[in-house]
């Protein structure tokens, strides 16, 4: 798969920006690593999200989880829909690193 087709775009959410910029504590030490959330191709692994990050912002990820968001049902009285299934990738940076255009960019 194309890696400029890995990424989708950014989640946004109040927990993803607390991720994104992590605050020192005494259980995670001076310089905690910090967490992006991406909204991926429901195709791609954990090998292709790695290198797509790692190319398109120049930074070194130290571990990549996913986790497939499942369909739902949506609507009111007689109307009813589905939004359909995406799949979300937790990067992790190496500690000290971050992505400067994260909320802007993709």
């Amino acid at each position: 798969m194309d890696l400029h087709r890995v990424l989708e775009r950014p989640v946004i959410t109040e927990k993803s920006t607390a991720q994104a910029n992590p605050t020192p504590s005494r259980r995670r030490g001076d310089n905690p690593s910090a967490k992006y959330t991406f909204r991926v191709n429901r195709d791609a692994n954990k090998i292709e999200i790695r290198e797509a990050v790692e190319k398109r912002f120049k930074v070194e990820v130290l571990d990549v989880n996913t986790a497939t968001v499942r369909p739902r049902e949506r609507g009111m009285g007689k109307r009813r829909g589905t939004i359909p299934g995406w799949k979300k990738a937790f990067v992790t940076l190496k500690a000290g690193q971050s992505i400067e255009d994260f909320f802007g960019s993709v």
